[in-house]
């Protein structure tokens, strides 16, 4: 276990859910940081202990299973209508953002797990395209998608689409090519 990355990640949470309430761009903050900043930190945190979900689970917290589960439960969140119920209700803001750190925890145990490397690296690619086309569809759409933000909706569901485009994007791809250098050095120093 590694406390220090377990405290840093589980201290970035609130963080992520005060911001969540400022408007689309307060809540794709409080998503980003759930799913490609604590959620990473958390899962190297418990990465080999007993809390470890690919530990507890090995099944499911398989690299491509967890990279699908992760996807569904953001796109999801991003119809107008679910985005409309955690915005307004409390409960099923703590649903949206709960679901956002427990989906992106399977999906950064799974791929940090040794015997999933390989693996690691295609979901966290996969991961990185998803994200960056759901942000760019946010962001470059010529209307309010989410129409109950306000007046402003437009101008913040452009934001929120460059936070999730950069942010997401970034982070999954900087994490498959991070893992992809380990599996090379990994692969080169196997004797002949």
């Amino acid at each position: 276990m590694n406390r220090p990355m377990l405290v840093a990640g589980l201290a970035l949470l609130p963080l992520g859910w005060g911001v969540s309430r400022w408007g689309m761009t307060g809540h794709m903050t409080a998503h980003m940081i759930a799913v490609a900043v604590a959620a990473p930190l958390v899962a190297i945190g418990l990465q080999g202990g007993r809390f470890d979900p690919a530990m507890r689970s090995p099944r499911l917290a398989a690299p491509l299973p967890a990279a699908l589960v992760e996807a569904v439960i953001v796109w999801g969140w991003h119809v107008p209508a679910l985005r409309r119920l955690a915005d307004h209700h409390p409960a099923w803001l703590v649903a949206e953002q709960a679901s956002f750190l427990a989906a992106g925890l399977l999906l950064w145990s799974a791929v940090l797990a040794p015997r999933h490397r390989a693996a690691g690296v295609a979901a966290l690619l996969v991961t990185s395209m998803h994200m960056t086309l759901l942000g760019a569809l946010i962001g470059l759409a010529p209307r309010p998608l989410y129409a109950h933000h306000g007046a402003e909706a437009l101008i913040d569901q452009q934001v929120s689409g460059v936070v999730m485009l950069l942010v997401g994007g970034v982070a999954y791809l900087l994490g498959g090519l991070a893992m992809l250098g380990r599996l090379l050095q990994t692969r080169s120093e196997v004797p002949a």
